[in-house]
C-alpha cells in the first residue's frame, strides 16, 4: 500500500524522509510496484517511456528549526547487539539466582526465550545422575542422542564415559552419593550439526552453569572439552590444560579431554587413564 506525503511544505517533507528511513531499517532496498508486470506485455521502450518529471526543490530549514529539534543519538547494529547480548546475560542471571532448587534452575532454563539454539533443539537435555554427588562431570552441548533422550552422555561419547569412570568407582547410577556421579552439559540444548557453541551462547547459559554448581554442590568438578573449560576458566586448548588440578567456583578442577575425542584418537586414551586416577587419588584424599 502506498503512502501519500505532500513534500511540498517543511512537515511532509520531514514525514517521507522518516518513512524512508523506516523502510531502510526494515531492510528495504527495491521498490516495486502494487501490481505485477508481464514484460513481455511492454511496449517498445521509446513508445512509453515518460519524460523526468522536475524534481521539485526541498524546503530548506533554517537554523533556528535545526536548533530546536531534539538530538536522537544513532545507534549502530553492532552496538544494538551488544546491548541485546547484555540484556540476554542479565535476564540469565536474575532466573538463576531466583532458583533455589535444581528442579526450579530447569523450569528457569526451559523458560528463558533468549538463545537461538531452544528453537531447534527437541528437548532441554538439563542433567543425568545424582545430585549430591561428590564429581560433577560438565561436558559440552548435547549431541544427536541426547537431544532425543533429553539426558546428557547418552551416545557413543556417553558410554566411553561411563566405562572410564567405572573404572575408578564412580557411575551416574550409583545410589551412594560417595560413588556416584552428576552429569550436566555447558549448553543445554543442541548447536545445529553438532557446531560449537558460539561464544555469546556460552555467556548467556554460564550464570545457569554457576547456579547448577551450587544447587548439586559436589567436592570435584571435571570439565569435558575445550567449550566447558572456556566457560569457567576463560580458556581454551583442552590438550594444554588436560591432567592439571585449577579451581573454578571455588571447587577443585581437572580439566580432561571429551570422550568424543578419545574416540576418535584412541591412543589418547592413556592419558585419559592418568587423569582418572588423580581424580581418584583426590578424592580418597579429602
Amino acid at each position: 500500500m502506498g503512502i501519500d506525503l505532500d513534500i511540498s511544505t517543511p512537515e511532509g517533507w520531514q514525514a517521507a524522509l522518516a518513512a524512508l528511513r523506516w523502510q531502510m531499517e526494515l531492510g528495504v532496498d527495491e521498490v516495486i510496484g502494487e501490481d505485477p508486470v508481464n514484460a513481455y506485455d511492454l511496449p517498445e521502450r521509446g513508445a512509453w517511456q515518460a519524460a523526468p518529471a522536475s524534481a521539485a526543490p526541498l524546503p530548506q530549514k533554517g537554523p533556528e528549526a535545526r536548533a530546536a529539534e531534539p538530538y536522537v543519538p544513532q545507534i549502530s547494529a553492532a552496538e544494538r547487539a551488544a546491548q541485546a547480548a547484555d540484556a540476554a546475560v542479565a535476564e540469565a542471571v536474575a532466573r538463576a539466582a531466583a532458583a533455589g532448587t535444581l528442579a526450579a534452575l530447569r523450569e528457569a532454563l526451559a523458560g528463558y526465550e533468549h538463545c537461538e539454539l531452544k528453537k531447534g533443539a527437541r528437548n532441554l537435555v538439563f542433567a543425568d545422575g545424582r545430585a549430591g554427588a561428590r564429581v560433577l562431570i560438565l561436558g559440552e552441548a548435547p549431541g544427536r542422542e541426547e537431544d532425543l533422550e533429553g539426558r546428557p552422555f547418552v551416545g557413543a561419547a556417553g558410554q566411553l564415559l561411563d566405562r572410564m569412570f567405572a573404572a575408578i568407582g564412580l557411575g551416574r547410577d550409583n545410589p551412594d552419593t560417595e560413588r556416584a556421579l552428576y552429569i550436566t552439559n555447558v549448553m543445554p540444548w543442541r548447536p545445529p550439526g553438532n557446531r560449537d557453541p558460539l561464544p555469546e551462547e556460552v555467556a548467556m547459559m554460564r550464570p545457569f552453569v554457576e547456579r547448577h554448581v551450587e544447587l548439586a554442590q559436589p567436592e570435584v568438578i571435571v570439565l569435558m572439552g575445550n567449550v566447558s573449560c572456556s566457560a569457567l576458566l576463560g580458556a581454551k586448548g583442552i590438550l594444554r590444560l588436560r591432567g592439571t588440578w585449577t579451581e573454578a567456583l571455588g571447587r577443585p578442577v581437572m580439566p580432561m579431554t571429551h570422550p568424543a575425542y578419545l574416540l576418535r584418537n584412541p591412543a589418547a586414551k592413556r592419558e585419559a587413564w592418568a587423569d582418572l586416577l588423580e581424580i581418584q587419588a583426590r578424592l580418597r584424599a579429602r
